[in-house]
Parts: structure tokens; C-alpha cells; sequence
């Protein structure tokens, strides 16, 4: 029992050491999941905190990014909307008034719109407020009547501000303060109306509407109407102003109304006024913040200046107002019109050439500005017409250089790209003008059967010099001109021909059927017989104006027209540059002829140049034509090819004898011999030597006349041969005379044709062709094969050239330059 007992004990011991192993384990199990449990719930904790941080922060990113987004966007925006205020109220009429002052529109420019306050989005960004008027509204004010008229006041100033001075007409009806309001404005010829004045008022705008072309620039009319006027309006008078309302704005006239309802019409802009405060109708009742009164002082500054200026009238055009807006864009097919100034009311004045008005006479005295008047026509035509539709050939009779801004220059190396050719300093270069006309008349009769393009408009600036003198140029430039009045339109080709002087007129009016083709007068300030007998218009026009008659100067068909000052080169050279970098492919130089300037021998025609210089023979000068070809004596082997230079222009006829040496010797193998017997011919006689590349030289003390005979041609090369020792002269002679038919040519000089006849015993025949220095034509008789001699006055620089082989009358060359130390 004891044992059994004993056995139960331990067993009990032993299962409660067992359940205490148990719970404690289970404890342990416990406390362990406690504090997995715990570790978990603070991870849940951890992670929801930060949860909760990055969505924060991701709010906050999101919130920052869509400011900055926004706030780009707005930027974006606002500068948008700047730059289309600045484009839409530029100057005057838009800028605030701190900085106002009034600014004219840029040329062919409408009017924009005009500022009355900012509409402001928040505190750092205002945008200016703008509203329409001129051409485009009437304007209907509703609020305080103080406020009212500030607003109205402000925008007048910058309507007058923004125009040009005249260009807004002004009528206030102000039967309450009768213009008290704005009396400010009354300097400017501002019209005011009171009491009892409306209805008539409404009348005369509704017949001037009806009645009259639309003006050029705008008339603005101010009702400030008080209550007693609204009241007392009849239904006449309220179906006139609606009328005003439908109509006046297309045809510039414009309403500024406070007092008075107007009926509902698209072209009111309506503005509602509370607290300084307004909405506008444009605007989409967005609040505009109005612009304070403007300042009194600036207000009177500009009335006192615009008043001025009406005083004194507008201001002519500019040269840069004739420019078309897109350069080249005209075709010449069917004539050329191009303005050359405004007129009186503010139209532009066109000239037109082409079959009713082929041909264009200008005429007045020194100083009254027809060199002016030619630059202002020129720069129009070639701003419209490009290359291919307008050829320009251009004469300067003065002593002048005014076509000289059109051609490559030193400075400048642009041109015109219309100009074909252009002369200069021909006061005693009629050649060049008669040639010209020939070029021209071949020109009209290759187009007689070919395209007549382009437009050749020909400009003679003092064109008597062409028909001065009773000689053989003036009867054939006199002829050149009858035909080309009386044809050239027809194929293209117009004259305009300008005189300073009432006896160059006289010379046209002696051709009836030439002067009658002139149907374009322009005459200048106190310009005489240019209009017809009893159009006395010319003698009462100012500086730079003229008149311009289009009807062959009857009374009658006058249009007055302001010119712009043309003058100022540097202005004009930007234009030009511009054309000559639109020039189109293939368009050459134009050909210059300068009459106070020497032409070069060019380095084809000397030796050490690029050999062939055209066709053979000794190149003796430049002849005065339009292609600028050298003067040529042939020397084939036949009697009487020798040439003589004859006067006493030492430094002309050594360059002829040089350019003859050079040139001949840059055409193939020959050999000179160099005889100097005047002494202030050394040098350049030296120079000529060291230059041919055979050559012999021989002076006064070893000098022969009978040259060795040579494979070659040979050429003597004789300077001051007049000074030959008299024992030598019949070798010369004999030389003269057998030496060309051997290939030996003498080209030599002689001061005067008397020692020439002394040295050749009276018998010339040897000398087949003479160049003339400063020989008189009478002088030149013996050796001219009609009684009495060519006409030839001699001038600087200047030559008589004779080939009895070649000419029937002799021409005048110009001696290249050869000897001079900078040639």
C-alpha cells in the first residue's frame, strides 16, 4: 500500500514536472508570439508612418509640380498676351502714362487699339486693357459722370496721339458744360456743339455718311448728353442716330456717347464703370482696373505741339512711305505706275508710263529740285518693278555725278540691278549721249519684231546739251529723240527727259512732233513754259512740291504733289544694297562712262597681259560708245598705213603712241624702234622701251630712217618727229611713204599739221589716219577730205581719230592712260 502509494506520489511528480516543462514551454511559446505580435504591429506602425510620409510628399510634389506647371503655363501666356498688346496699341496707344508720348503708325499701318486701364489676375501680373475705336467701334460709357469723362479724355489723347496730326476730326456736343469738358482739346480745331445743337448735328453726319466719298482719315463725335437731352430726343432725331451707329463706322465715323441709349448694334463697344472698375464688352467682362486721368501737363505739351504742326501742315512723305509692302511684286506688261509723293488731302500721287502717258518732260530752274525729283521716281520704280520688267538707261548732261549712287563705287560696290548703263560729267561728252540714242534706236527696231521686254525707261537730265548747237550731233540726236518719242512706246521704250532751263523747252517746241509726245509735265517751283501757256501753277507751289499734269500741261489737270527729300545717300544705300542681293542670276554691271575720268590701257593690250585683245591693229584709245570698245588703227601692208598724232599735249600723245606700241606688241612677235627727239618726251619714251619686249632705241644724235629688214613686222615709234634734222626728212619721207607695203609702219608725233606738211613736202597721202590733240577742226583741213575741215573744238583728255580707210567722218576717242606713275 505504502509503495503503491509511493509509486502514485512520483507518478503525480512526475506528470506536474512534466506540465510545468509543458506550461512553460507554452509560456515561452507565448511570450514569444507576444512579441512576434509586437515586432509586427510596430513594423505595420513604421510602415504606415511612412506611408504616410511619402504620400505627403508626394501631395506636396504633386502640388509643387502642377505650380510650377501652372505658373510656366501663365508665364507662357502672359508673355503671349504682351507681345499681342505691344503689336495691337503700339506707342501712344497703349504705353502707360508715365512713359506717354505721341508716335505717328508706321507707314501703310492701320490703327490699333487704345489702352484704358489692366486687367490684373493676381498681384504680381497686370495685362493692359484695350478696347477698339478708330475703324473698328462706336463707344457707349455707363457709370459716374466724373469717371466717365477722365475715361473719355484718355482715350481721345491716345486716338490724336497715336495719328497723325489733322487725321482725326473732332466735334463735341457738351450742352451741360457747354466744351467745358474738353475744352483742352480745342487748339486742334476741335469743333463743339451746345444746347439745342444735337439734332442738326445728327442731321449733317447722316447727309456727310450718305453724300460724301469716305475721307481719308477719321471723325470722332463726343455726345456728352445731360439728362434734359435724353428727354427731350424726338423719334427723328433717335432713328438718325441709329442710322450713325449702323453706318458710320466703315465709313470712319465715330461715336463717343454718355447721357444717351443706343440700340443694340455689333459695332458699340459698351463700358460699365463702378468704383474705377470697368467691363467691357471686347474684354468679355473681365474687371479692368482704369487708368488714372492723364496728366494735365502732358495733355497740354501735345495739343500745343499738334497744333503746331497743323499750323505748318504735314510733313512730306518719306522715301522709305513710296516702298511697296513685297518688292518686285508689279508687272510692267501693261505700263509702269509708281508714286512719287502725297498730295495735298493725303493720297499718294502716281506716275504713270505707258501708251497714254509714253513719255515724261520735267522742267525748272536751278535749285527748285529735279535731281530730287529723279531719285524720289527712280526709287519707286525699282522698289516694283524687278530686272526682268525694268531696264533703266541714265544720263547726267550736267557736270555733275547724281546718277554716280546706282553704280559700283569705291566704296560702295553695289548697284541698281535695273541699270543697264548709266552716264555721268557729259557736259562735253555729247557723243556719249548720241550714241546712246543710237543704241536705243536699234533697240526699238530689233524689238519691232522680237519681245518687248523690258521696259527701257531712258532719263536725260539736261537734255539740251544734246541739242545745242546748230551741227551734225544735234540734227541727229534731235532725230534719234522725234523717232523714239513717236515709236518707242509702242515696243517699250520711254524718255524722260529734265531741263533747268527754259531755253532747252525752246528747243523742243521747234519739234512740234516730238515735243507732242511728252503728254507727262512735271513742273517745278517757278518753272517756266513746262505747262501750257496759261497754267500759272508752277509759280505758287513751295520747295519740294511740284505739279504734275498728265494732259500735256492744259489748265486744269494740275495735281499738286509733295515730294520727300530723296537726297540722303546713306539712306538710300541701304535700299539698294537690298535689291543688289536680290539680283537674279546673270545680271550683269551696268556700263558706267564717267566724262572726268581717264580710262586705263587695260592689261590685255600690253605684253605682259593675256594675249589676244581682239581683233588686230594698234589700240589707240576708248571710243565713245555704249560697249566701251577700244579705238583700232589697222596696219596691213599697204601704202599709207602710218599713223600721225598732231599737237602739243605732250603727256596725251606719248600715251597714244604708247597704248599703239603696247597693243601691237601684245598681238604677236614684232620689233620697235624707239626715236625720241623731244626731251620732255624722254621718259615716257624709256618707260616704253623697258616695257616692249624688242625694241631699239635711238636719239637725236644717232637717228636713221631706214630700218633692217625683218621677218617681223617693224614699227617707229617716233616721239617729237617734227624736230628731225632736215637733212633727215627725206628718208622720213621715203619711209612714210615705201615702209608700210615692207610691214614697216611709222607712228609717229608731230606738234602741228604745218610741220607735218614741211617734214612730207607738202604731200600728206602717207599719212592714212592722224588722232587730233588740241588741233582746231580748221586746221586739220589739209588732211580731211571735205573743204574747210571736221568740226572739232578741242578739250582735255580728247581726241580726233580719222582712218581715211575706214571713216567718213572722224570720231572722238579718249587717250588711255598709260604713262602716269599710278597707270
Amino acid at each position: 500500500m505504502g509503495s503503491h502509494r509511493s509509486a502514485l506520489v512520483a507518478t503525480i511528480r512526475q506528470e506536474l514536472a512534466e506540465a510545468r516543462g509543458t506550461a512553460r514551454a507554452v509560456l515561452a511559446a507565448a511570450e514569444s508570439a507576444r512579441g512576434e505580435a509586437q515586432n509586427r504591429r510596430r513594423l505595420v506602425r513604421d510602415a504606415y508612418a511612412t506611408c504616410l510620409s511619402q504620400l505627403a510628399a508626394a501631395r506636396e510634389n504633386a502640388r509643387r509640380d502642377i505650380r510650377q506647371r501652372f505658373h510656366g503655363e501663365t508665364e507662357r501666356l502672359t508673355g503671349h498676351l504682351r507681345g499681342l498688346a505691344s503689336v495691337s496699341a503700339s506707342g501712344a496707344a497703349g504705353t502707360s502714362w508715365r512713359l506717354w508720348a505721341p508716335s505717328e503708325p508706321e507707314p501703310g499701318r492701320g490703327p490699333g487699339l487704345l489702352r484704358i486701364g489692366t486687367i490684373e489676375f493676381d498681384e504680381a501680373e497686370a495685362l493692359p486693357a484695350l478696347i477698339p475705336l478708330l475703324d473698328r467701334a462706336h463707344l457707349h460709357l455707363t457709370g459716374p459722370q466724373s469717371t466717365l469723362d477722365e475715361v473719355i479724355t484718355g482715350v481721345l489723347l491716345r486716338a490724336l496721339g497715336s495719328t497723325r496730326p489733322g487725321e482725326v476730326e473732332l466735334t463735341v456736343y457738351d450742352p451741360e458744360r457747354l466744351g467745358e469738358t474738353l475744352a483742352v482739346f480745342g487748339p486742334l480745331g476741335t469743333r463743339f456743339i451746345g444746347p439745342g445743337g444735337l439734332g442738326p448735328l445728327l442731321d449733317e453726319l447722316v447727309d456727310r455718311l450718305c453724300r460724301e466719298p469716305a475721307p481719308e482719315g477719321w471723325q470722332v463725335v463726343v455726345l456728352l448728353a445731360d439728362r434734359a437731352t435724353a428727354e427731350e430726343m424726338t423719334r427723328s432725331q433717335r432713328a438718325q442716330l441709329d442710322r450713325i451707329v449702323r453706318i458710320g463706322v466703315g465709313r470712319g465715323v465715330h461715336l463717343l456717347v454718355r447721357g444717351l441709349e443706343l440700340a443694340e448694334h455689333p459695332s458699340i463697344e459698351r463700358i460699365t464703370v463702378r468704383d474705377r472698375i470697368a467691363s467691357c464688352g471686347s474684354l468679355d467682362r473681365l474687371e479692368v482696373r482704369l487708368d488714372p486721368a492723364p496728366p494735365p501737363e502732358r495733355i497740354a505739351a501735345f495739343v500745343r505741339e499738334a497744333a503746331a504742326r497743323l499750323r505748318q501742315g504735314p510733313p512730306p512723305p518719306r522715301l522709305a512711305d513710296l516702298e511697296p509692302a513685297r518688292p518686285w511684286a508689279e508687272s510692267a506688261r501693261y505700263g509702269l505706275l509708281a508714286p512719287i509723293g502725297d498730295s495735298t488731302d493725303g493720297s499718294m500721287v502716281e506716275l504713270p508710263l505707258g501708251d497714254d502717258a509714253p513719255h515724261v518732260l520735267i522742267g525748272g530752274p536751278a535749285g527748285s529740285g529735279t535731281t530730287n525729283l529723279i531719285y524720289t521716281w527712280i526709287g519707286s520704280l525699282v522698289t516694283r518693278y524687278g530686272p526682268d520688267d525694268l531696264a533703266l538707261y541714265l544720263l547726267d548732261g550736267t557736270d555733275g555725278e547724281s546718277f554716280a549712287r546706282y553704280v559700283p563705287g569705291p566704296r560702295d560696290p553695289s548697284w541698281l540691278p535695273q541699270v543697264r548703263l548709266a552716264g555721268i560729267n557729259l557736259h562735253r561728252d555729247r557723243e556719249f549721249g548720241l550714241a546712246v540714242l543710237r543704241h536705243l534706236g536699234a533697240e526699238l527696231r530689233a524689238r519691232a519684231d522680237g519681245e518687248v521686254r523690258p521696259r527701257i525707261v531712258t532719263v536725260i537730265d539736261e537734255f539740251p546739251m544734246l541739242l545745242d548747237g546748230r551741227d551734225a550731233i544735234a540734227d541727229e540726236a534731235g532725230d534719234l529723240l522725234e523717232e523714239l518719242a513717236r515709236h518707242g512706246h509702242t515696243y517699250g521704250l520711254h524718255l524722260v527727259l529734265a531741263t533747268r532751263e527754259t531755253a532747252g523747252i525752246q528747243a523742243l517746241t521747234g519739234r512740234p512732233a516730238l515735243i507732242a509726245r511728252f503728254t507727262v509735265r512735271i513742273a517745278l517751283p517757278k518753272a517756266r513754259r513746262v505747262l501750257a501757256t496759261d497754267n500759272l501753277a508752277a509759280s505758287l507751289i513751295p520747295r519740294f512740291h511740284a505739279v504734275v499734269n498728265t494732259e500735256s500741261g492744259l489748265s486744269g489737270a494740275n495735281r499738286i504733289v509733295r515730294l520727300p527729300d530723296a537726297g540722303d545717300r546713306t539712306a538710300w544705300g541701304a535700299v539698294q544694297r537690298r535689291l543688289w542681293r536680290a539680283r537674279p542670276g546673270g545680271c550683269a554691271e551696268p556700263r558706267v562712262f564717267d566724262g572726268s575720268a581717264v580710262p586705263r590701257l587695260p592689261s590685255t593690250y600690253r605684253p605682259s597681259g593675256t594675249p589676244g585683245g581682239g581683233e588686230p591693229g594698234a589700240v589707240l584709245g576708248e571710243r565713245i560708245d555704249v560697249s566701251a570698245r577700244p579705238a583700232r588703227l589697222r596696219l596691213e601692208p599697204s601704202a599709207g598705213r602710218n599713223l600721225a598724232v598732231l599737237g602739243t599735249r605732250t603727256e596725251e600723245a606719248c600715251d597714244v603712241l604708247a597704248a599703239a606700241a603696247l597693243s601691237l606688241a601684245a598681238q604677236g612677235p614684232a620689233h620697235f624702234s624707239i626715236v625720241c627727239l623731244e626731251a620732255s618726251a624722254e621718259r615716257a619714251a624709256a618707260r616704253l622701251v623697258a616695257e616692249l619686249p624688242a625694241a631699239d632705241w635711238y636719239d637725236a644724235s644717232d637717228v636713221h630712217f631706214e630700218p633692217a629688214r625683218s621677218e617681223v613686222p617693224r614699227y617707229l615709234i617716233g616721239y617729237g618727229l617734227d624736230l628731225v634734222n632736215p637733212r633727215l626728212r627725206p628718208a622720213l619721207r621715203a619711209l612714210l611713204t615705201g615702209g608700210p607695203e615692207r610691214r614697216v609702219h611709222v607712228l609717229g608725233w608731230w606738234r602741228s599739221v604745218t610741220r607735218l606738211r614741211d617734214d612730207l613736202a607738202g604731200d600728206l597721202q602717207p599719212i592714212g589716219a592722224w588722232v587730233a590733240l588740241d588741233v582746231h577742226g580748221s586746221q586739220l583741213a589739209p588732211l580731211y577730205p571735205r573743204p574747210g575741215g571736221p568740226v572739232w573744238k578741242p578739250r582735255p583728255r580728247r581726241a580726233l581719230f580719222f582712218d581715211r580707210s575706214v571713216h567718213h567722218t572722224p570720231e572722238v576717242i579718249i587717250p588711255y592712260e598709260v604713262n602716269s606713275d599710278h597707270a
